[in-house]
């Protein structure tokens, strides 16, 4: 099987490290079968399409829709950017979790902004009618619970993008572009021992008052998010190529 490429934009080593492990699990991937490229440590070379089966895109520490941005997030953008001006002319199949809903959504022409910002807890997601009807939510419940945390949403879906999924907090949590290009606003890769590791890593990183903490994590204990784990795995079997 060619494999699956996972970008990731994390600088903490823990919890780079943490998001590879949960993209292997839930997308029942073997180590040579998921090649990690870590952007945030350098740019990213020239990729032969060719020469995967399809790409997903990590969560991040950015924020698409900030004002004031740092030469790493500016150069990571650019690099994400030219990645996209390959993958979305020939619709290749790519999966964004989280930071994958900017930057597919503002690729396209969506709006991301402040507006639907979620605190790290885990939500009711409501498959559509358009959705039910896509190969990769095709076992999934029409309600299921899914983990999020995030500071910005698409406020607008991108010109010919299919929502798939919605929620009252946050209405667009999962769009298609295209027949094979899709994103995320909850995390599918996020079990319960996995977000809590990451509510300890971003702490401070302005999700929550860290003093609160303890207590953040008290809330996403026991959510039964297993549905949304089977999105990856879905889109492996529907896109691995030999």
């Amino acid at each position: 099987m060619r494999p699956f490429l996972l970008l990731s934009t994390r600088p903490e080593d823990d919890a780079a490290d943490a998001e590879y492990d949960s993209f292997l699990q839930f997308g029942e991937l073997a180590s040579e079968e998921l090649v990690r490229f870590r952007l945030e440590q350098s740019p990213l070379p020239a990729i032969d399409l060719d020469a995967y089966s399809g790409i997903f895109l990590g969560g991040s520490p950015f924020n698409s829709g900030e004002r004031h941005k740092s030469e790493l997030q500016v150069r990571v953008e650019a690099d994400l950017r030219r990645l996209l001006d390959q993958v979305v002319p020939r619709d290749f199949p790519f999966f964004g979790a989280c930071y994958g809903v900017g930057t597919l959504g503002l690729h396209a022409g969506g709006v991301v902004d402040s507006t639907y910002s979620e605190p790290v807890s885990a939500v009711e997601v409501t498959v559509t009618s358009e959705g039910r009807r896509d190969p990769l939510l095709a076992d999934l419940p029409e309600v299921f619970a899914a983990y999020v945390g995030h500071k910005e949403a698409l406020s607008s879906l991108p010109p010919g993008a299919v929502l798939l999924a919605t929620a009252d907090s946050c209405p667009v949590q999962m769009f298609r572009l295209g027949q094979n290009m899709y994103a995320t606003q909850f995390h599918p890769e996020l079990d319960e021992d996995a977000i809590v590791h990451r509510i300890r890593v971003y702490a401070n990183h302005g999700y929550f008052p860290p003093e609160t903490r303890d207590a953040v994590i008290s809330s996403v204990r026991g959510a039964p998010v297993g549905h949304a784990h089977v999105l990856l795995s879905a889109f492996v079997r529907r896109y691995a190529r030999v």
